[in-house]
C-alpha cells in the first residue's frame, strides 16, 4: 500500500525507518519530512494545518493509509476529516484526541471511569488568583500544575514552595507559549513513586501493548532543571515487572478503551500511558494520543512485528488477529539538543560524524536541515542516537559511545540517560 506520514520530528523518523522495512509497503511518503525521513521514502513539502492540501496530496497520489504522528493535527480532527472523505487514517478522532489535547476532559475521564490517577482541581484563566490562594492555604508542597491544552511537553510545573507556584502562575499566564494552552489550569496533587511509560495500540475494542519504557524529561542531569520535550529514554524499563504490567493492562488500558468505546468515542491509534508506579499500585500521570518521542526511538527498533500490519489492522479493526512481538533487547536513546534549549538556541550548526555511527546503532534525525550535501542543526532537540545491548548496562555503554562520534558547535546531552534503571539490578 501507498502511505503518508505526517510528522518532522524523531518520532517520524522511527515511525519511517519502522514502516519502510514492511513488506506490505508499495510507497512511503513524510509530509513535512526531514533529512532522515528522506532515507525512508519521499519528503512533502505539506503544512499539516492545511487538511485541504493534504486530501489533495492523498487523493492524487492513491495514498491508501495516513498515518499521524504529532498529537496537533489529531487534537484539531484530521482523522475525522480524512475519514468523511472516505480515507483510512491511523490515529484517534478529534474527540478521543481529547485525552491528551485536554488535561481537564482526560482527569474527569478517569474520575468518573475509576481509572487511578492523582487528585485534582480546575480553574478557568481569570481564576488564576484564586487557585494560588487554594494552594496557599493547603501549604501542601510540591504541587503540580498544568496548562489544560498542548504545550509541547513544556506545560507540566513541579513546584516546591508558594513562591514558584506564584512564579509559575505568572509564567502560564504571560509567556506567549501558553497562550492557547493555558485557558484553563490543572491543580494536582503530587504523586509518588517511578515513572514509567506503556504504549498501547487499539482498534477500538482490541488494545495490545507495543512496549514499555522510560523517559527523561528534565534537560539537567539527575532529572534536574527545566522540563523539555524528552531528553532520551530506555526500554524495556524494569520500574515495571510482568505483574505490575498486568496490573496496568487490567486497571488502566483495558477500561480506558472500553469507556471511550461506550461513550461512542472509541479509540482507534497509539495511546501513550504515562504512569506513577505509586505504592498503591499504578495511577496515570497523562494519556497521550501518540507515540512518545524520544521513547519511539528506542521502541520501534524493539519491536519484531510488522508496524505496518498493525496498523492497518487497528484501522480495519482486527487487531485482535494480529500478535505483537518485541525482541529481548535493552535499548537507550540519547537526545543531542543546542545548547540553550529548551528556552534560547542557535541554529545552523553544522554536524559530522554521523557516517560513523556503528551499523548496529541508529541516528534518527528531529532539529535538522539538509543543504549544499551537509546537515545542519536546525532546532532544539537535534538528533536520537540509540543502540542495544543484551543488558541495560551495555545499551547504555553502546549509546554513548555512539553519540560521541557526532559532533556540532555547542552541542548538549545528558550523560545519565538509563542510569536511573540500574538500581533495580544491584
Amino acid at each position: 500500500m501507498n502511505v503518508l506520514l505526517l510528522g518532522s520530528g524523531g518520532r517520524e523518523h522511527a515511525m519511517a525507518w519502522s514502516i519502510a522495512k514492511s513488506d506490505r509497503l508499495d510507497e512511503l511518503f513524510i509530509a513535512p519530512g526531514n533529512p532522515g525521513t528522506a532515507q525512508a521514502g519521499t519528503n512533502v513539502d505539506l503544512n499539516l494545518s492545511d487538511f485541504d492540501a493534504i486530501l489533495t496530496f492523498i487523493e492524487e497520489n492513491n495514498v491508501e493509509l495516513t498515518v499521524v504522528g504529532p498529537e496537533k493535527p489529531l487534537v484539531n480532527g484530521i482523522t475525522d476529516f480524512l475519514e468523511e472523505k472516505g480515507h483510512k487514517v491511523f490515529g484517534p478522532s478529534k474527540v478521543a484526541a481529547q485525552l491528551e489535547g485536554s488535561k481537564q476532559f482526560a482527569n474527569e475521564f478517569m474520575k468518573k471511569n475509576r481509572i487511578p490517577t492523582a487528585n485534582f482541581e480546575t480553574y478557568s484563566r481569570d481564576e488564576f488568583d484564586k487557585a494560588l490562594k487554594i494552594i496557599k492555604s493547603k501549604d501542601e508542597y510540591p504541587v503540580v500544575l498544568k496548562a489544560d491544552g498542548l504545550a509541547g511537553g513544556k506545560g507540566v510545573f513541579i513546584c516546591e514552595s508558594a513562591e514558584e507556584v506564584e512564579k509559575r502562575l505568572n509564567e502560564l499566564k504571560e509567556d506567549e507559549r501558553f497562550q492557547q494552552a493555558a485557558q484553563k489550569l490543572v491543580v494536582e496533587e503530587f504523586m509518588k513513586g517511578d515513572e514509567a511509560s506503556v504504549f498501547v495500540i487499539s482498534d477500538g475494542k482490541t488494545a495490545k501493548i507495543l512496549h514499555y519504557a522510560q523517559d527523561h524529561k528534565r534537560i539537567g542531569e539527575g532529572d534536574t532543571g527545566l522540563n523539555t520535550g524528552g531528553m532520551g529514554a530506555y526500554c524495556p524499563t524494569p520500574v515495571i515487572g510482568n505483574r505490575m504490567l498486568q496490573r496496568v493492562e487490567k486497571e488502566i488500558i483495558l477500561p480506558t478503551i472500553s469507556a471511550m468505546l461506550l461513550d461512542e468515542n472509541s479509540y482507534k491509534g497509539i495511546l501513550y500511558c504515562g504512569l506513577m508506579i505509586t505504592d498503591d499500585g499504578p495511577k496515570v500521570v497523562e494519556f497521550n494520543c501518540r507515540l512518545g518521542d524520544p521513547e519511539a526511538q528506542a521502541v520501534l527498533p524493539s519491536l519484531e512485528s510488522d508496524l505496518l500490519d498493525l496498523m492497518d489492522a487497528a484501522v480495519n479493526e482486527r487487531l485482535n488477529e494480529k500478535e505483537v512481538k518485541i525482541d529481548n533487547k535493552y535499548r537507550c536513546c540519547v537526545v543531542m539538543a543546542s545548547a540553550g534549549y529548551p528556552l534560547d538556541y542557535e541554529k545552523g550548526k553544522v554536524i559530522t560524524g554521523i557516517d560513523n555511527v556503528s551499523d548496529d546503532a541508529l541516528v534518527f534525525h528531529a532539529g535538522t536541515k539538509a543543504e549544499n550535501g551537509k546537515i545542519y542543526t536546525d532546532g532544539g532537540r537535534v538528533l536520537s542516537v540509540v543502540a542495544a545491548g543484551d543488558t541495560l548496562q551495555e545499551s547504555i555503554k553502546n549509546t554513548y559511545a555512539e553519540v560521541k562520534k557526532i559532533d556540532f558547535d555547542n552541542k548538549y546531552y545528558r550523560s545519565d540517560i538509563g542510569t536511573k534503571g540500574l538500581k533495580y539490578f544491584d
